[in-house]
């Protein structure tokens, strides 16, 4: 059996119940996730929530999931809280980006449309600037909700945010079209998505890679970030994320994101996380050098005085 990024050919793919179901396929087939017997697949499994789709595919042989990164090198938060939290052997082994399928769609004719826009949780999160660029006011909704549950909903005089996909195939023969000012949904930074795996060891790549690591200073005082910190220097790694939680075992965690160059600086610096008693844990190894538009980047005002000074 040959594998693909590190996947066997044939095996079952998952999502959780919040993701947009037709962009998350589109980003596993795109990267060839799926593999060849899959390719055809028409949906994701939904596995539940997101702790739960993390416990399934360590439980599971032979089950994998696609899951909203945020940005390879800026992670979201609440999945970097879920893997920490999850069975050790789950990790994040690639990652691939997919153009927003969202589409806003109404019935034409004479009414007008000033009932609710019925938008589900991926489409928010995804959509949000653009939502309100548009002055759309989102009827929130469950992923899990029908298409006719979401069309009763809307009403005779309101519009839906939906896939492209689920507007062509399910919404068309009900009257419904692309609205004016739809076009603003595509706009913007493509959606992340990651492949979830359950692997023990974590996965090497031999060339560059996109690395999350969570660590622990063994004692929680001041300057113990500093130290680990020192230590994450000593090989080099340029930290492009770093953040911050409280743990319920005393000392808090620290999430962070670096490009890596190979897995020999990997291995030497968990080698020396572990020789020092950090705890630690690595949540994703996602191979490539550039994830390509970055972040969004935030245009600081810093202190007055600051502004001032020669």
């Amino acid at each position: 059996m040959t594998e693909q990024n590190g996947m066997s050919r044939g095996r079952m793919l998952g999502r959780t119940e919040r993701e947009s179901g037709a962009q998350a396929l589109l980003a596993a087939t795109g990267a060839g996730w799926t593999g060849a017997d899959a390719a055809g697949a028409e949906a994701l499994l939904d596995l539940g929530s997101t702790s739960a789709t993390l416990s399934t595919v360590a439980s599971i042989e032979g089950l994998a999931a696609v899951v909203h990164l945020g940005h390879p090198a800026q992670p979201s938060h609440d999945l970097e809280r879920a893997l920490l939290a999850a069975p050790p052997s789950v990790v994040l082994t690639d990652a691939a980006a997919v153009e927003a399928q969202w589409v806003w769609v109404g019935r034409t004719g004479d009414r007008e449309l000033t009932g609710h826009v019925v938008v589900d949780e991926a489409g928010v999160r995804d959509r949000r600037h653009a939502l309100r660029t548009m002055g759309i006011s989102p009827r929130l909704v469950p992923g899990r909700m029908t298409v006719a549950e979401r069309v009763a909903l809307a009403g005779a005089d309101g519009s839906l945010v939906v896939e492209a996909s689920v507007a062509a195939d399910e919404l068309a023969p009900l009257g419904f079209v692309e609205l004016s000012g739809s076009e603003t949904l595509r706009d913007g930074a493509p959606v992340w998505y990651g492949l979830l795996e359950s692997r023990d060891p974590a996965p090497r790549s031999e060339g560059t890679a996109q690395v999350w690591l969570a660590f622990g200073p063994r004692d929680d005082h001041r300057g113990s970030l500093q130290q680990t910190l020192g230590v994450v220097a000593e090989h080099g790694v340029d930290l492009q994320h770093l953040r911050s939680h409280r743990s319920q075992a005393g000392p808090h965690i620290f999430f962070t994101s670096f490009s890596c160059p190979d897995a020999g600086t990997l291995d030497a610096l968990v080698r020396s996380l572990a020789e020092r008693g950090v705890s630690h844990r690595v949540l994703a190894v996602l191979p490539g050098r550039d994830f390509v538009p970055g972040p969004d980047a935030l245009a600081p005002r810093w202190d007055v005085g600051e502004q001032q000074a020669p």
